[in-house]
């Protein structure tokens, strides 16, 4: 198990004790063996996929002990201990946690900063309360989007399941279109055809050239009514009789492990598409939905500060 950032703390200091300088690279590495991190654990990546969780989490513990005051970065990417972190480390403490860097000065006035820039209408100690802060500020910032994300994409589906199955065949043309496929809207519409039971069924361009042709089968059904191995099985005979080679099949509902797992025994590639990742593809792809409040997480340029 991945160690939070908190618990790192004292281990990151006591790595630093003989006052050498260390690059944070280094660090890492030897905070992956004092807590036996394994090599696949070194690859998890946080819900964005852009950060590594464990060096993300060594990363925020330096940035915590040295707004404290305990280590300094004396040159780019390499960290140093101070004295005021010797003379913590000589108090032998069980552990370093926020409650135990609001003791130093240089601490409280980072967290007061913190506090003037943030809104008042958030309750900042909450926030920092030792069981929501085994998370990294970045890991809460993610763990907040992922769970609005989530609520978002239940609300596009069950908006889905309320309208009409014509509404259902201009959305799933429009969402294939913005993927890349079918050409323009028009082309699209007119590969694809018309509704028959709630669903639609045709084929659509694999790109604007008209090089495949991808065949397409989509169910507006409901919850608790999954597709099951057997309309597998009829999509793929659908797919023979028409000599094509790639299919995609898209539902509302979700897929039994019997239909997932039904691999066809050719060169036939098939990709099923649940009520959920239907959502989650609108929302990555803007279909449905509106930009409400962007933030952008920077970082340090340190390129731009080197003379």
């Amino acid at each position: 198990m991945i160690p939070d950032f908190q618990t790192i703390m004292l281990p990151l200091l006591r790595q630093l004790k003989d006052g050498k300088e260390y690059k944070l690279d280094v660090i890492v590495d030897l905070m992956a063996k004092e807590f036996n991190i394994t090599d696949e654990q070194r690859k998890e990546l946080l819900p964005s996929g852009q950060t590594f969780v464990f060096g993300s989490r060594v990363g925020w513990a330096r940035t915590y002990l040295k707004k404290a005051g305990l280590i300094d970065t004396p040159k780019r990417g390499y960290l140093k201990i101070t004295e005021t972190g010797l003379n913590v480390l000589k108090q032998n403490p069980n552990g370093i946690n926020i409650a135990y860097l609001k003791q130093f000065p240089a601490f409280q006035d980072w967290q007061n900063i913190k506090k003037d820039e943030s809104s008042n209408n958030i309750d900042i100690e909450a926030i920092q309360s030792e069981s929501i802060n085994i998370q990294t500020p970045e890991e809460l910032l993610e763990t907040s989007y992922q769970s609005i994300r989530k609520d978002l994409a239940q609300e596009i589906l069950d908006k889905i399941l309320n309208l009409s199955p014509a509404f259902f065949e201009r959305l799933v043309v429009e969402l294939l279109v913005k993927m890349g496929y079918g050409g323009s809207i028009q082309d699209a519409g007119r590969a694809i055809g018309k509704s028959g039971d709630e669903g639609i069924d045709g084929t659509i361009k694999e790109d604007k050239l008209g090089l495949d042709v991808i065949y397409i089968q989509a169910k507006r059904w409901q919850p608790g009514n999954v597709v099951g191995r057997p309309e597998i099985h009829k999509f793929i005979g659908a797919l023979v009789g028409q000599g094509a080679k790639k299919g995609i099949f898209l539902t509302t509902s979700s897929f039994t492990k019997d239909a997932i797992g039904f691999i066809p025994k050719s060169e036939m590639k098939i990709v099923l598409i649940d009520g959920m990742q239907l959502s989650q593809l609108m929302i990555d792809y803007n279909v449905g939905v509106t930009l409400q409040h962007q933030y952008e997480i920077k970082r340090i340029d340190n390129d731009y500060f080197e003379e």
